[in-house]
Order: C-alpha cells, then sequence, then structure tokens
C-alpha cells in the first residue's frame, strides 16, 4: 500500500551513465552508476538497510534495541537514516579524519558520536583499530547490536542487487568492473555476480597508492574518504579481483574535480579514484570494451575538504 511507503523505498534502482568528456583516448566506454541517487547520497543505504534487515529478522537486533557501528561517515549516515526511520537509537565511533559533513549529517538524523582524534587528519591503520575497539567497548556499554561491517557478510546481499541492475542496465554489456576497496563488500559482492553472468568480466580492486596493503604493500596514510583501512580487510579473498590498481590521494582528488568540471558529476575522492583506474583498465582493454564503475557518493559530503 502507498500509505506503508517511506523513504527507505527510495534506495537502489539507480542510474547508469556514460561519461561524454573523461574519456579514455581509444574511445572505450566507461559507465558510472549514479549512487549519489540513493537517499543519503550514498552506495552505503544499500548494505546499511540490508544489514538491518537481516538482524531484525533472525532476532539480533530487537525492537527499539541500539544499533552500534564504526565509520568513516557513509556507512553511519546511512545507518542513521535508517535508525530514524525504524526508529533505533545509534551509537557511532567515528574520527575528525572524515568530512565534517558526514559527521554533522549523522548527528542531524540522531545518531550519538564518539569521535576519536586522528593524525593530520588522515586515515591510518591504528586508527581503524581504534575505532574497532571503541565500537566493541560501546556494544558492551549499550548492550547493542553491532552491525560490524569490516565482517558483517549481510550486506553482500545488496551488493548482489546492485550487480543485477548493472547486468540489466548494460544489457549484458560489460568487460570490466572498477571499485575501490573498504570493507571489499561491494567489490565481493558485485563482483561475484557479474562472474556468474560471465567469467570473462575483469574485476578490478582499486587501492590507496600511499597504503597498498592489498597488493602486499606497506600500510601508510592517505586521505581518501572510506577506503584504505590500512590492513588486509576480513572480507577480501584471494582471487577476488582480477587486478588492484592503486591510485594516489592526489590523483583522486584532481580527478574528483575534473569530474565535477567536465562532467558535472560531484563525487567524493573513492570514486575519483574508482575512475582514475577505470582509464587504466580502458587503455588496456580497448576500444570496443564497456567499464562500469561506482560514483560511490555526492561530493556534497565532501565540501570542507574541496578546495
Amino acid at each position: 500500500m502507498e500509505s506503508d511507503r517511506n523513504i527507505l523505498h527510495r534506495i537502489g534502482n539507480t542510474s547508469l551513465l556514460p561519461l561524454r568528456r573523461v574519456l579514455p583516448d581509444n574511445g572505450a566506454r566507461i559507465v558510472m552508476k549514479l549512487e549519489s541517487e540513493n537517499p543519503t547520497g550514498s552506495m552505503k543505504d544499500r548494505m546499511a538497510l540490508a544489514m538491518i534487515r537481516a538482524a531484525e529478522r533472525d532476532g539480533r537486533l530487537p525492537q527499539g534495541g541500539t544499533v552500534v557501528e564504526y565509520t568513516g561517515g557513509s556507512t553511519g549516515v546511512s545507518l542513521a537514516l535508517i535508525c530514524a526511520v525504524l526508529d533505533y537509537p545509534l551509537r557511532i565511533v567515528t574520527s575528525d579524519a572524515f568530512a565534517r559533513e558526514k559527521l554533522e549529517h549523522m548527528r542531524v538524523l540522531g545518531a550519538e558520536l564518539e569521535v576519536l582524534p586522528s593524525v593530520d587528519g588522515r586515515m591510518t591503520e591504528q586508527l581503524t583499530r581504534d575505532m574497532v575497539e571503541a565500537a566493541r567497548k560501546a556494544t558492551m556499554r549499550t548492550g547493542g547490536y553491532w552491525t560490524d561491517q569490516l565482517n558483517n557478510t549481510d550486506q553482500l546481499q545488496a551488493y548482489d542487487e546492485l550487480a543485477e541492475e548493472i547486468w540489466t542496465q548494460t544489457s549484458g554489456r560489460i568487460d570490466a568492473f572498477v571499485q575501490s576497496v573498504g570493507t571489499a563488500a561491494s567489490l565481493r559482492g558485485i563482483g561475484a555476480r557479474l562472474r556468474r553472468h560471465n567469467p570473462r568480466i575483469s574485476i578490478v580492486a582499486v587501492e590507496p597508492a600511499e597504503s597498498p596493503v592489498l597488493s602486499g604493500g606497506t600500510t601508510g596514510a592517505h586521505g581518501i574518504d572510506g577506503v584504505g583501512a590500512g590492513f588486509v580487510v576480513p572480507l577480501w579473498q584471494p582471487g577476488l579481483a582480477d587486478r588492484i590498481e592503486q591510485v594516489s590521494t592526489e590523483e583522486a582528488a584532481a580527478m574528483t574535480r575534473r569530474l565535477a568540471r567536465e562532467e558535472g558529476l560531484f563525487a567524493g575522492t573513492s570514486t575519483g579514484a574508482n575512475v582514475v583506474a577505470a582509464l587504466r583498465v580502458a587503455d588496456r582493454l580497448g576500444r570496443d570494451s564497456t567499464i562500469v564503475t561506482l560514483l560511490c557518493d555526492t561530493g556534497m559530503k565532501y565540501l570542507s575538504k574541496v578546495a
């Protein structure tokens, strides 16, 4: 019934848009899934709803129970929206390393925040681990349900659905899928589903060049929000990606500005990293190829970081 509908029904079924000017020289096609069309402007709306609904179904989250999570912001904003609609108190552990807009958005939606200090506003392995430990302690204090996004496989269902949207919207014409790695859930869920349709599709992971741990490199500090935890995350699996591209914070930020000025697509730095990597993939695959990547979230979440 129409009276039963709410803002959560607007999650998913986002548009697929080809780039017009930010293109490889060989004429290959790059198309972007506009996840900024989700209610909070982020792809994380999908996974947050999947985690909450799964916990409701099996009793891990009782009616009125407290939800706890650690997050760089987008997952927290998505959880805050869902918890506001479904009437769950939400406790978030985050950091001043992340965009101020996301922290304020969580607060406006009713989340209670514990903000950990960072070193020079950068993401590091130690900060990630400190956030996880603070979330564990918050769960013990509140008796709440910890969504624990680094380990939660309930979210994979959301990305399975996203992959089906991509397959339908491209009519199966896709040669590669490119995605930056945070928890690894989006790459794992989307990649696995696309490979079931066509095992020849190339799955490409993207990580910060300053912290190339998935490539076997040394952990380091970087400025790409929402990705690059600084260690090999639990949901990552050997063979998950056919290739790993390293993109620096500077390259990602420059591409973010270029997308805004040349395509009118205002996104965060993880999206910039995606497009840098997609252009490299396009150069390798050639002129008749189609590369799909994600516009992960709106740049409105990062205005305080954009020069």
